[in-house]
């Protein structure tokens, strides 16, 4: 939560690192565009090497249960779009291929969300519960421009992340307002020197481009597409742009494309407080008693006494760096991603009363994008880079201290953090392209919304504005009465078959379906 607007997009790739190990890379940064029709470009697929550290490192994927090999490559795509044939920049791919027995219906491709998350790297991880999807189609992901191996936006060194993660992201007095302020003008100036190149081209309309390119190049006539939290908002503005070559295509997690990114924050503080309360009394509802309170009011008000004295005084977390109140708010929201977590939060808030951070600093860093070898992933470069290239508000601490009320009664545990976050983009190299994205897509084919009512990153409210967003007669909206980020992966038998249905047989699921 160090980069709060980076909360809603960070899932699925952030709780891979902790339930899976990543896996899987390739790319390249750029050539000159010899060549002017990229669309005729031949991608060479070959086996994956292992993930970059700018896609989270780790280990070469491994083949899939079939025995067939993870491919990967590298699509050239325009710098800057407006200059179709000047710079190119290199677009990493990955794809495991249709399996059958099914007839193959095309590639679907896949964004996990961040924006930054490398989808490279996240869907190998995740790729045993897309297994139904493959039996008709290829499964494809790709680092979206400036994540990972496709032109990855670089800030700041380990050693200065490290440091800038353990600022204190909620100041309290004036001291402390300056310490951030200038933390946050550094991390953008850093951006601005080493991706300069960049920055003014990572747009989520360019990567909608990028993705129209990447259809031609699959040889597919419409995209069919698999888009979580992020993956959304990128979904229905390549449906806004391109609505004559929409596929079959899935929204699950959605991201609510009428608010700004204030309404976006105070949206998901309430998000991630309605999460910390399903948690709370999930764990007092059981048989055995919650080692965490003896009520779900007595868990939270635990939960806000060791946030309040970690505050004043930091615990070891993993040495040399000690577990701060930030670090640990930060650790609370990544484990309330996925139900998967919450037992490791348990374990992990129990340990901190007893004065050791390590699991709360071990979530803390997977929301960061830092393996435990101590190098960061670009998650947090991008994620910034992209929502400030995207989003034109620019708000500054007078503003951010007069909401501080109203994000407090949104939650009392993660409004101040989401508050303050809204600075993120304070003296931003480049302007941002629009108050909000535009996803209207009259003539657009079927698009299937999932919202899920306990989703604290993107809030169920989103899944029906998207739906109005895109206009009448495009979207179908499904709802999944459960919790964590996302409903598909949960494993819910009644989502998945909805999906699989439309995305496999064509079939759309009636308006307003409930799945429980």
């Amino acid at each position: 939560m160090q980069n709060p607007r980076g909360l809603r997009a960070a899932a699925l790739t952030a709780t891979a690192v902790l339930l899976a190990a990543l896996a899987a890379g390739c790319g390249g940064d750029g050539s000159q565009n010899t060549h002017g029709n990229l669309a005729a470009q031949k991608l060479d697929w070959r086996d994956c090497p292992p993930p970059s550290a700018a896609e989270g490192g780790g280990s070469a994927p491994t083949p899939l249960p079939d025995g067939a090999s993870w491919q990967c490559a590298t699509m050239r795509a325009p710098l800057d779009w407006n200059s179709p044939r000047g710079d190119t920049i290199g677009i990493a791919l990955i794809r495991a291929r249709a399996d059958g027995p099914g007839r193959r219906i095309g590639s679907l491709i896949f964004n996990f969300g961040g924006p930054g998350g490398s989808g490279v790297s996240t869907l190998p991880s995740f790729a045993q519960d897309y297994a139904k999807l493959r039996t008709r189609y290829d499964l494809v992901s790709f680092d979206p421009r400036g994540v990972g191996r496709s032109a990855a936006v670089r800030c700041e060194s380990d050693a200065q992340l490290d440091q800038y993660f353990q600022q204190d992201a909620t100041p309290d007095d004036a001291a402390e307002r300056a310490a951030y302020l200038k933390n946050t003008e550094q991390f953008n100036a850093d951006c601005e020197k080493n991706s300069a190149r960049i920055l003014p081209h990572v747009r989520t309309t360019d990567a909608a481009r990028d993705m129209d390119l990447m259809r031609q190049v699959l040889g597919d006539s419409r995209l069919h597409y698999f888009g979580i939290s992020y993956g959304t908002e990128l979904g229905g503005v390549y449906a806004h742009l391109f609505p004559g070559h929409v596929g079959r295509a899935v929204l699950d997690a959605v991201v609510d494309p009428t608010q700004t990114p204030e309404q976006s924050s105070l949206g998901q503080a309430r998000g991630f407080q309605l999460a910390m309360d399903n948690f709370a009394h999930d764990c007092v509802s059981k048989s055995s008693p919650c080692p965490l309170g003896s009520s779900a009011q007595d868990v939270e008000n635990r939960v806000a006494a060791l946030l309040k004295k970690l505050d004043a005084a930091p615990i070891p977390g993993i040495f040399p760096r000690q577990l701060t109140q930030t670090a640990a708010t930060n650790g609370i929201a990544q484990a309330l991603y996925s139900k998967d977590l919450w037992e490791p939060l348990t374990e992990g808030l129990q340990q901190a009363y007893a004065g050791d951070g390590r699991i709360l600093m071990l979530l803390s860093d997977a929301m960061n994008g830092r393996s435990q070898n101590g190098e960061y992933s670009n998650l947090t470069a991008a994620n910034v880079a992209i929502n400030c290239a995207d989003e034109k508000q620019r708000y500054d601490p007078a503003y951010v201290q007069r909401k501080l009320p109203q994000f407090r009664a949104a939650s009392p545990l993660f409004g101040d953090f989401l508050a303050w976050g809204m600075l993120s983009c304070r003296h931003w190299a480049v302007p941002g392209a629009a108050d909000r994205p535009d996803v209207s897509a009259h003539g657009s084919a079927p698009i299937l919304v999932v919202g899920n009512t306990g989703d604290p990153a993107t809030p169920y409210e989103g899944a029906k504005k998207m739906v109005d967003a895109l206009g009448q007669g495009v979207a179908v909206e499904l709802t999944y009465k459960g919790q964590g980020h996302g409903a598909y992966n949960s494993g819910n038998k009644c989502v998945q078959n909805a999906v699989n249905g439309y995305l496999l047989d064509g079939k759309v699921p009636a308006a307003g379906t409930v799945c429980s």
